[in-house]
């Protein structure tokens, strides 16, 4: 890891299975429409101005620490730049159906024609915007980078948008799996690029989301997920900044995902985190899995679900709070304070030595 003096660094030993003295918190999308300062920014630029200005994504980035005590921050930025930056034309309208390509892949010739891509270079504002955030963070807490898997990226690519039912990425993957190869292998290189780049520029962790993970067979998503996301692991030039992968549906290939070489497993919020806790068996950390959706009840509720999963996972080392997913645009934003809070004053009964 970087020879950084963080005054908070919880994050990075529980995701190392070090001794902490409460568990860390944090989660995902914190820096977003639920909170009013962000919307603030965004009555000035569109979303994915916000994304290309490294002193407008810096500044959301580092909001959430101020304003709800999180222990990490993670870069503002978006999963589909990736794609954008292959020569994809993205349009993202919020409260219109997300975001959307206009210009889908859906075959082989279509698939060539995509840019060759230096993560280093054509997004360099996601680096500048670490490096600022860096400053502006003075050491406080943790930076996280981030980028969509493979799998992930290839759905939105070839679907052009959100889907129900994925119909032309599963076709890709049925009828033409080597054309849904070729563009995985594409993506997870410039993925472990994109990472690594990220790191270099001072990220302390990255993550790595597969979304849509979940909407494939066992098998499939051995084939078209894993064996990707295994890749990226393996190619990330790091020292031994943690990397977490978080697969969202996929309780069932967790025995599988303990081997991937990942630091932290993350955990959406439909599977037991102690019987997550039992069949990883300490191979990696385990970050999760409060259901977002118990953020519209009351903090005394909140308090007591935060204590059923600090339960749960009980007396173990290797623990990071976070959601089963990103937190809600409506939700309150006391109920998230709430939230934090609840970690932060119950979790130092579990910690270990």
């Amino acid at each position: 890891m970087k020879n950084e003096n963080l005054h908070n660094d919880l994050i990075l030993r529980a995701a190392k299975q070090q001794s902490v003295e409460r568990t860390p918190v944090w989660f995902m999308r914190q820096a977003g429409r639920y909170l009013p300062e962000y919307r603030e920014v965004r009555k000035k630029v569109d979303f994915l101005t916000l994304c290309k200005t490294p002193e407008l994504a810096a500044e959301v980035t580092v909001q959430p620490v101020d304003l709800i005590g999180v222990d990490a921050a993670i870069i503002f930025s978006d999963i589909l730049v990736i794609p954008e930056a292959m020569g994809m034309t993205l349009v993202i309208e919020e409260n219109k159906g997300g975001p959307r390509f206009t210009d889908p892949v859906r075959s082989r010739h279509e698939i060539e024609l995509l840019r060759d891509i230096e993560p280093a270079d054509d997004l360099r504002y996601v680096h500048d915007a670490i490096k600022l955030t860096k400053k502006e963070l003075d050491s406080r807490v943790p930076l996280i980078g981030f980028s969509g898997a493979p799998w992930t990226l290839l759905t939105y690519m070839v679907e052009g948008g959100g889907s129900k039912n994925f119909r032309h990425a599963k076709e890709m993957i049925f009828n033409n799996p080597q054309d849904a190869h070729a563009l995985l292998e594409r993506l997870a290189e410039i993925i472990s690029k994109y990472l690594s780049a990220q790191i270099n520029a001072g990220a302390n962790v990255v993550q790595i989301f597969d979304t849509w993970g979940g909407i494939l067979s066992p098998d499939a998503f051995e084939e078209f997920s894993l064996r990707y996301i295994r890749q990226i692991v393996e190619e990330i030039k790091r020292d031994d900044e943690p990397v977490i992968v978080f697969c969202k549906g996929c309780a069932h290939a967790l025995d599988t995902m303990a081997l991937l070489g990942a630091d932290v497993i993350g955990l959406d919020w439909t599977f037991d985190i102690g019987k997550a806790r039992e069949i990883v068996g300490g191979r990696t950390a385990l970050q999760g899995n409060l259901d977002p959706s118990l953020l519209y009840s009351n903090p005394e509720r909140i308090r007591h679900e935060v204590i059923e999963i600090l339960e749960k996972y009980g007396h173990h080392r290797g623990h990071i709070f976070n959601l089963g997913h990103g937190v809600l645009p409506d939700v309150p934003v006391e109920n998230v304070k709430a939230f934090v809070d609840a970690v932060k004053n119950e979790s130092g009964k579990y910690h270990t030595e």
